[in-house]
């Protein structure tokens, strides 16, 4: 099913104890030294749930308990489609910890996409959120290999009424725990065994798995809460608004017991007005999100005039990090803009741009240059930019090439798929076209797939938006290549305006007119009321090319 690749055997094997890396020994850890540090919940329920680390200990073996007798097996797939919640978490710990692999799926996709992917990842158990038992209907009698659904409640808010024409077994979380033990015999399974199942969040095609083992979330962990990624620590009240089903959360579920944080859990409160009363409320001083995130906390805080305290550091990724927001928590907010780069294929986390002393005493232009860049990889993580020929180009910042990365946490296939472009000599080619400067800073120019090629050259859409993000009445903007008779391509830019704002066409040109080439000048700037996003806050370019791919043709200049 997989490649495997010989591994090296020692000329001289060391004489060390042989123990494993599992993923229940982070919370074990957490349990020994900070027993009584607080994870804190806003339930689907509508009230705030915490309790200790010691107490989510404690109902991850009642869990894995009560999976032992539903039957799962190491290796076997048990599937969540649930928000960022503690039984979410206990989930992370119990299936992991019986050697079983955890399988979190996108509830934002459609119906029928989820049901593929249950199929495919031949999920046996589905623990499913109350606020999904609409979407559950439309697919739960048409899985291939679910036995069973658990509702992620107590009985008290179980929707029987939606549930009751769904034909598998269901019964309520809440039930399943009752009267189990507060203890759990964990067994010692092989470290090099699966543990997290995320399927990429792809918008063409149907998404690929990526299958995490171990070892590889355990090393993840160290290294996101080390000061070269997240630097987490004790002192640290972390709040993960990226989702569980994602990319793992960027490991938070795991750093943050490892690290011993207050762990603050949004549930499904995404508005800017849930974010910052989570905010004030539990003393957050790191998140984490996209940017489309920050920017609706942003929009909330200046429209009540209200602030983001005692909030210190955003963590930022799954998109190029906008000069304008950057600045714009800088210096409204006193907040540090911390750039962070990875993908679903690589644990996701890879590098990011903490701030360390010196970067925070530079000017802050220089500073806000390197915040607008994906930061440096971490320990671990080795990253080069290649040609169209596969060859290594320099590191100086200026050559730009396809971005290559390998490392302990990075994925060597796809979960039953063979893609021998993507995984090379050894190396995952990410698809991100970047640049790499002689200290190491990476910076995404583009997605390979959304370069825009315009008479043999190439022009950065990602460049141009972090322009337009700096425009004082532009809320939003997006760049694409559209058909052109004469230069194959050529760049089209749509904008939305900021609450209140007017705005044309003749003003944004003004504006970028200093700032770009002439050539990389957008041939039309459409005004639009909103922009498409993935269930993750990825714009989807893909869509409005299809919807635009005429427009130039059609509306000459």
């Amino acid at each position: 099913m997989f490649e495997v690749t010989q591994q090296p055997q020692p000329a001289l094997a060391g004489a060390m104890q042989s123990s494993q890396l599992l993923i229940i020994d982070l919370l074990r850890h957490a349990v020994r030294r900070h027993p009584q540090q607080q994870i804190v919940s806003r339930r689907l329920e509508g009230d705030i749930h915490r309790y200790s680390y010691a107490d989510c200990y404690g109902r991850s073996c009642q869990l894995a308990h009560a999976l032992t007798k539903l039957g799962v097996q190491p290796g076997e797939r048990v599937a969540t489609l649930a928000w960022n919640t503690y039984r979410h978490l206990e989930l992370y710990y119990a299936v992991a910890g019986i050697g079983a692999v955890l399988h979190t799926v996108n509830p934002r996709l459609f119906a029928d996409q989820i049901r593929w992917i249950l199929d495919d990842a031949e999920a046996d158990w589905l623990f499913v959120d109350i606020s999904f038992v609409g979407l559950l209907a439309e697919f739960a009698d048409h899985l291939q290999s679910v036995k069973g659904i658990v509702m992620l409640c107590d009985n008290d808010y179980m929707p029987h009424d939606e549930l009751a024409p769904i034909k598998l077994p269901i019964m309520t979380y809440e039930q399943l725990l009752a009267e189990q033990p507060q203890q759990y015999p964990w067994p010692i399974v092989h470290e090099d065994s699966a543990a997290l199942l995320c399927y990429t969040s792809g918008t063409t095609g149907n998404p690929k798995g990526v299958l995490s083992s171990q070892r590889a979330m355990v090393l993840h962990a160290q290294a996101t809460a080390s000061k070269e990624l997240l630097a987490l620590d004790g002192d640290t009240v972390l709040l993960p608004v990226v989702a569980m089903y994602h990319a793992g959360a960027w490991g938070a579920p795991y750093a943050a017991p490892l690290a011993g944080c207050k762990l603050v859990l949004p549930g499904n409160g995404m508005s800017g007005a849930a974010l910052q009363e989570l905010i004030a409320s539990e003393g957050v001083t790191v998140g984490l999100a996209v940017p489309t995130i920050w920017l609706t906390l942003h929009s909330y805080a200046q429209q009540q005039q209200c602030s983001l305290a005692p909030l210190q550091r955003v963590c930022v990724g799954g998109a190029a990090s906008p000069l304008g927001l950057v600045k714009t928590y800088a210096e409204q907010y006193q907040i540090y803009w911390q750039p962070i780069w990875g993908m679903t294929e690589t644990g996701p986390l890879a590098c990011s741009a903490p701030p360390e002393p010196w970067l925070l005493a530079l000017p802050a232009e220089q500073r806000y240059a390197i915040q607008t860049t994906a930061g440096r990889a971490c320990f671990g993580v080795d990253m080069q930019i290649v040609d169209a020929n596969g060859q290594a180009l320099a590191h100086d910042g200026v050559s730009s090439g396809e971005l290559r990365v390998r490392g302990p946490w990075i994925a060597n296939s796809y979960y039953r798929r063979s893609d021998p472009d993507t995984f090379a000599d050894g190396w995952l080619a990410t698809g991100d076209i970047a640049v790499i400067d002689a200290r190491g800073y990476m910076k995404v120019v583009d997605r390979k797939k959304d370069v825009i090629k315009s008479g043999g050259e190439w022009i950065s859409s990602l460049e141009i938006e972090n322009i337009c993000s700096q425009h004082p009445a532009v809320h939003e903007s997006c760049v694409f290549g559209v058909k052109h008779p004469k230069w194959d391509e050529r760049p089209l830019l749509l904008i939305v305006a900021k609450p209140g704002k007017t705005i044309d066409s003749a003003d944004i040109q003004q504006f970028l007119s200093d700032k770009i080439a002439k050539w990389w000048m957008p041939d039309a700037i459409v005004l639009v009321d909103s922009l498409p996003h993935t269930g993750t806050g990825k714009l989807i370019k893909n869509e409005l090319r299809k919807q635009y791919e005429n427009y130039l043709m059609e509306n000459p200049s």
